[in-house]
């Protein structure tokens, strides 16, 4: 049976019910031996209270309706109760129906709304949220969801003025496990900055925040949770660089932080639905970590912040760009703030350790805490700085890490080609031999002239 066939027998099904439901509620009151006052007593009192509804929910009834069906049972009987079609033929064609169907069974994660963006992408035009959800429930393809936690309706008054950030654990893409690092603007609810990594680490964290910060601007206050990335010591003296306060909120009490988890539930429900990096049916194989991050900012810029968001009633794009323009952070102060510090000792010989390597420094500051300011993707050039006042470069003495643990590429390293099978000493060898073959075996000529020569005191012809 088509989807088409299920919604018209559906429809029938429902009509049968409602009449059941009046049937069932103007028998008493529309028996022919009651006067006129038992009837009006009768009826004003089943229109006073709540009724079970022919759907299981609740409902009242008004006295006109109550006297309209009496009035209709009378003259069609049971029939005559049955709702009026609001329309001839079918609103969505069954061919839609079966589409959004198939669309749910090859991927059940879709949600009707996911698949009603499907089908708009793909016709230009789909049937209503609700149609297509009545359709899931009556082929039992819609899934329980699990109940969501309601958090308070506090709202930032203005654009920057609150980013919320978190992390979500993303598919497996080529073989290793993702991490989405994302910051959303707690006014607009627009997705400010966000990054798929290969680990949940600072560094990770940074390829989210440092170009969200260059191309939003610098909020005042940014709150995120406990996490092992969002506590570093690196991210402190980031947002202290640019003078954002840091928040976090309280282990155990997720409170101010629905809006993201709301994000994240649309990134679910919208995104991460479609994509796979494992093979399953229904989704697009996603090959590498840069089509996944290329393929969410396409989502992120061309379909999310594009809709009228639920809670607003604007999408958060318009949300946004109602508080523009923003001032952005100088290069020079982005960098600064992306730069990592430790402090040392300098020792009796003038030098300071870094994760294994040494450094020399200015004599001047042995026995001075110092502190070293680098980038952790290149060690060789530290910074050193006294109370803060430029001392400057630490002079490479021994290097054995050119980065930092931390500081791992997303991709693994280039494998070496494949051995190419050539043996040099033996070619050489081979190529002596061959030599040998084609030159002229000189000491064999001599031989032959000494064997054929004529002897002492023999005539010669």
């Amino acid at each position: 049976m088509t989807a088409a066939e299920d919604e018209v027998r559906a429809r029938v099904e429902r009509a049968r019910a409602v009449a059941l439901f009046r049937y069932q509620l103007i028998r008493e009151a529309a028996d022919p031996g009651l006067s006129t006052r038992q009837r009006g007593r009768l009826v004003r009192e089943l229109a006073g209270r709540e009724h079970p509804g022919p759907f299981g929910v609740p409902v009242r009834v008004s006295r006109q309706s109550l006297d309209r069906w009496i009035l209709a049972w009378r003259r069609g009987g049971f029939d005559a109760l049955l709702p009026t079609p609001r329309q001839v033929t079918a609103r969505t064609p069954g061919e839609v129906l079966d589409m959004a169907a198939a669309l749910k069974r090859e991927n059940p994660d879709r949600t009707a709304a996911q698949v009603v963006r499907i089908l708009r992408t793909h016709l230009g035009w789909t049937p209503s949220e609700s149609t297509v959800l009545r359709l899931f429930t009556r082929l039992e393809l819609s899934r329980p969801q699990p109940g969501r936690t309601v958090f308070g309706r506090f709202e930032a008054a203005r654009p920057n003025q609150l980013w919320t950030g978190d992390a979500l654990h993303g598919p497996v893409v080529a073989g290793r496990k993702t991490y989405l690092f994302a910051f959303i603007d707690d006014h607009s609810r627009a997705v400010v900055g966000h990054r798929f990594g290969h680990a949940e680490d600072t560094v990770r964290l940074a390829a989210a925040l440092r170009p969200a910060l260059a191309s939003r601007g610098v909020p005042e206050a940014v709150y995120v949770d406990n996490g092992s990335a969002f506590v570093d010591a690196w991210l402190r003296r980031a947002l202290a660089v640019l003078g954002i306060k840091l928040t976090h909120s309280t282990p155990g009490r997720p409170e101010g932080r629905g809006k993201i988890e709301r994000l994240f539930e649309t990134v679910r429900g919208q995104f991460l639905v479609e994509v796979t990096g494992t093979g399953e049916p229904g989704r697009h194989h996603v090959a590498d970590l840069g089509e996944l991050n290329r393929l969410f900012t396409a989502w992120v810029e061309q379909v999310y912040p594009r809709r009228v968001h639920s809670e607003t009633g604007q999408p958060p794009i318009d949300r946004w760009t109602a508080g523009a323009p923003f001032a952005l952070p100088s290069p020079a102060a982005l960098r600064e703030a992306f730069l990592w510090s430790a402090h040392r000792q300098v020792t009796k010989t003038a030098t300071v350790s870094l994760l294994g390597n040494v450094y020399q420094v200015d004599p001047d500051l042995v026995g001075r805490q110092i502190e070293l300011v680098y980038d952790p993707f290149d060690l060789t050039t530290i910074e050193v700085r006294l109370h803060g006042k430029p001392m400057g470069l630490a002079i490479p003495h021994r290097i054995g890490r050119h980065a930092h643990p931390q500081a791992r590429p997303e991709t693994p390293p280039t494998p070496p080609p494949p051995a190419s099978g050539i043996a040099y000493l033996p070619l050489v060898d081979a190529a002596h031999h061959a030599e040998l073959a084609e030159k002229v075996n000189y000491a064999a000529l001599l031989d032959n002239v000494t064997n054929t020569s004529p002897t002492v005191g023999e005539a010669t012809p």
